[in-house]
């Protein structure tokens, strides 16, 4: 699978998309990457933050547990999180099937934030040479 353009990396694998902005705000839809779900295996549960808990960039978030490991999941940015993807507690599976789409964990606001809060992070190219080199 190619590494989308169209967000940032961490190099703990996670990625994150800027979803849009509004006012003071702007609000990142965070995931792990194809690779790190390809390292995982068979993604079986998926522990996520609440709704309204404050995270920092390297601090983790949650968990992935696949049928060999249990992998933290690092916040790529400082913010609140606003929304998590409930569909995973039924079927987590999503996380190995649809990465960068319908397997995304959770949406953190990011507040006061001048310009992208994710231009720090690594872009795809520097990712996947990143990737290249393990």
């Amino acid at each position: 699978m190619a590494t989308p353009d169209d967000r940032r990396y961490t190099d703990q694998h996670e990625w994150a998309l800027v979803q849009g902005t509004g006012g003071a705000a702007t609000v990142v839809r965070v995931g792990i990457t194809d690779h790190a779900q390809d390292a995982l295996g068979d993604i079986v549960f998926v522990q996520l933050p609440a709704v309204g808990d404050e995270v920092a960039p390297g601090n983790p978030i949650g968990e992935v547990e696949s049928t060999k490991s249990v992998s933290d999941v690092y916040s790529p940015v400082a913010g609140v999180v606003t929304a998590v993807n409930d569909a995973l507690g039924d079927a987590p599976e999503t996380v190995n099937s649809d990465p960068y789409g319908a397997g995304w964990l959770v949406e953190v606001e990011v507040t006061g934030a001048a310009g992208d809060p994710t231009a720090e992070l690594l872009d795809a190219a520097a990712y996947q040479a990143l990737v290249d080199a393990t």
